[in-house]
């Protein structure tokens, strides 16, 4: 019925034995200190059926990371937490990369000691920011020097080099989102006249000096990027996204990076606008390499999207939190179990709403006893 997502495919080194990936979703379940735990193992390996899990967007320092309970990569507790997470998805024959994320100016000074976020310029987000004591409006970030600049793109290099030790397969940079990469990409965000400001060629100097990085840790076929080349997102906008998201594209292509994604919300999208033209199809007359599309697909739309060429792949969100075997499901038609609880339980801590939706065979036994 859904043949087409049922092809192995090549994601650079990775072989995906079916094209529905698991798209970052941040869960926000980790300990004390950013540590991933044994809750967060059993919740990846449930899933490990995915041609691919991208794992959750996963702070690369303790600057770069302000949502409450979120896993880190800085420390060697939490490359000792995500050891165990790799092992279990591995252990179910599954595949794991790590999305690498710095939150920029979304992240608020509670978690900095007082002090302010940093962005590509003296900007503030509208809206307000989840800490742990509760919603509070974000404030005015500083702008990185060009020497913090050059110690960020380090702190990317050095989480890199442990998610090779925590046994990941591979990393993928977050630059979609409104977070930091992207506030770097677009004109509201990055006000600079230096070398990284202005053109959009220079907006991207950023971008391209982080893959040099991962890429010299990695390799360009274990590396990949995600894109959101919508419109407004945190506050963020371009009035021309296929300038810079073409730029953006030519960096990925320059660096010939295993996959790119892009997230392109539908009329029920989390991020961001969708009056805007999808720009799939630009980026892909740029980027030769796999093309991945995420947000709000279904069974059928995906396959078709698959089948005709518009992507060689689909990363699911949603659906995964609640159809653990959600690949299972697709191939023979199964409806998909709602999310309940809903968003309640997307960030709250404990198993509810986490581990312990059922598979299609539990639920089929549950109701042939």
């Amino acid at each position: 019925m859904h043949d087409s997502l049922f092809q192995p495919l090549e994601l650079g080194a990775i072989t995906a034995p079916n094209r529905i990936l698991m798209a970052p979703l941040t869960r926000g379940r980790a300990d004390d200190g950013f540590v991933p735990n044994a809750m967060m193992a059993e919740y990846y390996a449930q899933r490990a059926s995915a041609g691919l899990i991208i794992s959750e967007a996963t702070g690369i320092s303790k600057e770069g990371l302000g949502w409450p309970s979120a896993p880190g990569i800085w420390n060697e507790a939490q490359v000792q937490g995500w050891k165990g997470v790799t092992k279990a998805v591995h252990d179910a024959g599954g595949r794991i990369i790590l999305q690498m994320w710095h939150m920029g100016r979304i992240v608020h000074p509670v978690f900095l000691d007082g002090e302010p976020g940093v962005s590509a310029s003296a900007t503030t987000a509208p809206g307000h920011a989840h800490t742990p004591q509760g919603r509070q409006d974000h404030q005015q970030a500083r702008a990185l020097t060009v020497a913090d600049i050059a110690r960020v793109v380090q702190d990317y290099r050095t989480a890199a080099i442990n998610a090779k030790t925590a046994g990941f397969d591979g990393v993928q940079l977050h630059g979609a989102n409104g977070y930091l990469v992207d506030q770097f990409l677009r004109s509201t965000t990055n006000l600079r006249t230096d070398e990284y400001g202005g053109s959009a060629e220079n907006r991207t100097r950023f971008l391209d000096e982080v893959l040099t990085e991962l890429v010299d840790v990695w390799g360009a076929d274990r590396v990949s990027l995600r894109l959101s080349p919508n419109g407004d997102t945190q506050g963020a906008d371009d009035p021309n996204p296929a300038e810079i998201f073409g730029e953006a594209a030519k960096v990925a292509e320059k660096h010939k990076i295993g996959f790119l994604e892009l997230r392109q919300p539908g009329p029920d999208g989390t991020f961001g606008a969708t009056d805007v033209p999808q720009q799939d199809e630009h980026i892909r007359s740029i980027y030769s390499g796999p093309l991945v599309l995420n947000s709000d697909y279904g069974a059928e739309d995906a396959a078709g999207d698959v089948k005709n060429g518009r992507c060689d792949a689909v990363s699911f969100g949603r659906p995964f939190i609640s159809n653990p075997d959600l690949p299972r499901r697709i191939a023979v038609g199964a409806e998909f179990a709602p999310n309940v609880n809903v968003p309640q339980t997307w960030y709250f801590p404990g198993p509810a709403g986490y581990i312990d939706y059922p598979t299609l065979e539990q639920e089929e036994a549950v109701t042939a006893a």
